[in-house]
């Protein structure tokens, strides 16, 4: 099969187009024919050996979490699934070696869901990681029809997510984004905010008894979290480690096939879309990296294989 790959941690440039086995399928999982895959942070920091000291990494890697496909095989003990059906996954293993910018990827059964039939298979690919990363550290903190929640970078590609997410759980959603990001947060039914030196004294306009909820999608911001908080509010962060000596909660996102689901069925309700911000092909993988590192991509990077 056709697979991007890197032998040696780097830059963008250590990707080439590469011939890699067909992959084993194991118990438990699925062969999946990758339709599109998404570009998230943790790829390019991965491949630059950012996460060297958390995960086991055996070269060469074909990076890549996220997937849209088609099943192509099953394994043994895997009857939720079929030859034929349509999925999405947030397709983290273990170890990092076989992902997703690949024609097949395996996926294990618990990480895999349906694809939601509303999005396009773009859109779909951008949902799992991005979209399991705000929906379970909202659920987690409880987020519900009582709540202000305040979302920091609210104009990336989980944080968007996240403001719809929480408007899809009842609550009032105070985002914090560039001025540019503005017009589309209200689109997504957000008050916006730009942050930087006085974000507290703006969302306090806005809130003057405080928010009860804070979700940091970008770190840096614990101060203003605390400044915005009200008495008994809950807060967490995917980015900032500090929060837990605050009595928040630092959380990072794990494949879950139930979560997924609920991705999708509030995706097919007409309440989430996915932004896509630009595609390209599998070939040209570094160059979407590079887009990605420039944090000047409003919306999800996708690859087509």
């Amino acid at each position: 099969m056709r697979a991007m790959v890197y032998e040696s941690y780097g830059a963008p440039d250590v990707l080439s187009l590469a011939r890699r086995p067909r992959p084993k399928v194991g118990p438990g999982e699925v062969l999946v024919r990758v339709r599109t895959a998404s570009v998230n942070p943790v790829d390019w920091k991965l491949m630059s050996g950012g996460l060297d000291g958390l995960m086991d990494v055996f070269f060469p890697v074909i990076p890549g979490w996220d997937v849209a496909g088609v099943v192509e095989e099953t394994g043994i003990d895997a009857p939720e699934f079929a030859v034929g059906d349509e999925v999405i996954a947030y397709a983290r293993k273990d170890y990092v070696q076989g992902g997703t910018f690949a024609e097949l990827v395996t996926v294990p059964v618990r990480a895999l869901a349906r694809k939601p039939a509303s999005l396009s298979w773009d859109q779909a690919a951008g949902l799992p990681l991005a979209g399991l990363t705000a929906y379970q550290l909202l659920t987690r903190l409880g987020v519900g029809p009582e709540d202000v929640v305040l979302i920091h970078g609210a104009g990336g590609g989980v944080g968007s997510l996240g403001v719809q997410i929480a408007r899809a759980l009842g609550a009032r959603v105070i985002a914090t984004a560039s001025r540019a990001n503005h017009d589309r947060l209200r689109d997504l039914g957000a008050e916006p905010v730009e942050y930087g030196e006085g974000l507290a004294d703006r969302v306090r306009a806005l809130a003057p008894s405080g928010v009860t909820v804070v979700a940091d999608f970008v770190g840096g911001v614990l101060e203003a979290t605390l400044a915005v908080l009200g008495e008994g509010g809950r807060h967490a962060s995917i980015a900032d480690d500090s929060v837990i000596g605050a009595g928040g909660r630092w959380m990072w996102v794990r494949p879950d096939s139930a979560d997924l689901t609920a991705l999708g069925e509030l995706a097919d309700d007409g309440k989430l879309t996915v932004p896509v911000a630009r595609t390209f092909p599998l070939e040209e993988l570094a160059d979407a990296f590079a887009l990605s590192q420039s944090g000047h991509a409003q919306g999800k990077i996708i690859v087509r294989v």
